[in-house]
């Protein structure tokens, strides 16, 4: 089948544009390498929607995080995802480098149109956040910054792109681009798709792709990061996002954020990796978070931590994002080195993508209907009243199966049923939360797996931890 659009990447910058094109009487396709979408850079990173003073004044990237973030409220209101606003401190001690650099970012809050940014002396900004440490001298207080479920996101914007039309290819990682007169030829792991126009929304691997239609301006520089997550009474303790001021070579320093969950997020560190895959922890250079936390936030109990993990930061050389027509290859469109802030800026961004493919002469008319809102069943929300009722229409939302985050069967059950299925255990985590909590799904871990298993009609070895390959059980150890 030939398509208007190919997208390669289906990470939030990917859902993102399926989402905004599938608004329009066009035909759209997403390849996506993993077996579920939000599975690379989208479900490892802080998950901030950053007000965007941090941004060089006038670059690419500060222009999408601000009209970003605005989107972002919309569309969490729209699709049911969960997103808290919730104020950032940049914090300074007495050193005139960081007094000096808070003052620079308010400079470039101002000239890039970040509403009610501003610096607070000491008392203030204990006042408005008494968990800080009470030796800073001043801070940056910027109040239209929020947090978000990252995956939730992508997911929610992936889902309704394919209620609308789009189609999403799993286990489809992207082997060769070629031109063909007026259309690309793509090759996939699961076939070869046609398609007018391709947009490349790699992450990590968004120079690869580029390099497949002979583009060789671009080099990935990708930078890792770790993080901890403590457990929800830590979480209690602050209601801000707090940095320090970053070091003298840049780095933006470790963070403490409050999660959508309630958890506490601290990190990350940085470290160069060679490529989007390496994500794996180092016990020696993660505990380094801890006194850069506690340098922040005093009153971390880090004897509370429930998970470790680390993500990866889709640089290339290039300051900015780059986004735009490739020049060596008409109707390629480049959405790549989309490193923070582009969490923030995914909707900006496909709104961008959506320009150049009308400047490239795509006939964009918008469709008669489009479905634009989602609604989840999340039972820990709901009034007694309203779950009494819930069980009585259907009995499985009775049956808690993650005690910790208090998820139901009939949650888990409705989430595989959804236009993406998942179909591994860290995929139902990623839509319900089973197993995000304490005891981190070993007891709903085995419950889920049997769930998973039922509903799909496969055997329980088919069933994946996450990726591709991640095994739970591969054969019988005894007869019944």
């Amino acid at each position: 089948m030939r398509y208007d659009v190919l997208i390669v990447g289906c990470g939030v910058v990917g859902a993102a544009t399926a989402y905004q094109l599938s608004k329009y009487n066009i035909s759209v396709c997403v390849c996506e390498r993993y077996n579920d979408v939000a599975n690379g850079c989208t479900k490892a990173n802080t998950a901030i929607l950053h007000a965007g003073f941090d941004c060089p004044i006038g670059s690419m990237e500060a222009r999408l995080n601000v009209r970003g973030i605005k989107l972002a409220a919309e569309i969490c209101e729209k699709l049911d995802v969960e997103r808290i606003p919730m104020p950032t401190f940049i914090i300074a001690y007495d050193t005139p480098r960081e007094l000096a650099y808070i003052e620079e970012l308010y400079h470039r809050g101002v000239a890039n149109g970040v509403e009610g940014v501003r610096i607070v002396d000491r008392e203030e900004a204990l006042r408005l956040e008494p968990a800080l440490n009470p030796n800073i001298k001043a801070a940056l207080y910027a109040p239209t910054s929020g947090i978000i479920n990252p995956w939730e996101y992508c997911i929610a914007m992936a889902e309704t792109a394919v209620r609308n039309g789009a189609e999403i290819k799993l286990e489809s990682e992207v082997r060769a681009i070629r031109k063909v007169d007026d259309y690309f030829v793509v090759e996939t792991d699961s076939g070869t798709y046609e398609a007018r126009y391709v947009i490349n929304a790699g992450g990590g691997w968004s120079a690869e792709v580029y390099r497949m239609v002979g583009g060789n301006s671009l080099y990935e520089t990708n930078f890792a990061g770790q993080y901890y997550v403590l457990d929800k009474k830590e979480g209690q303790k602050l209601h801000s996002v707090v940095f320090p001021c970053p070091d003298e070579h840049g780095f933006k320093g470790v963070c403490v954020t409050p999660t959508v969950h309630g958890n506490l997020l601290v990190g990350p560190d940085c470290y160069e990796v060679p490529d989007g895959d390496h994500v794996g922890t180092d016990p020696a250079t993660l505990e380094t978070l801890k006194a850069e936390g506690l340098r922040s936030v005093p009153g971390i109990d880090f004897r509370e931590i429930i998970h470790e993990y680390a993500g990866v930061r889709p640089n290339t050389q290039v300051p900015d994002f780059v986004i735009g027509e490739a020049p060596e290859c008409s109707h390629f469109i480049n959405l790549a080195g989309i490193k923070s802030p582009g969490l923030s800026s995914a909707p900006a961004i496909a709104e961008e993508a959506e320009k150049i493919l009308a400047d490239c002469g795509l006939e964009l008319t918008p469709k008669d209907h489009f479905i634009d809102s989602r609604k989840r069943k999340v039972f820990r929300r709901m009034s007694p009243e309203e779950q009494k009722k819930l069980i009585a229409e259907d009995p499985r939302y009775g049956r808690i199966i993650c005690r910790c985050e208090t998820v139901t069967e009939g949650e888990i059950v409705e989430a595989i049923h959804r236009p993406i299925v998942p179909r591994t255990v860290d995929a139902i985590k990623r839509r319900c939360n089973a197993g995000m909590g304490r005891c981190q799904g070993g007891f709903c871990g085995p419950r889920v797996h049997e769930i998973l298993a039922r509903e799909l009609g496969v055997s329980e070895k088919d069933i994946l931890m996450d990726e591709q390959g991640t095994f739970i059980i591969t054969s019988a150890i005894k007869e019944a």
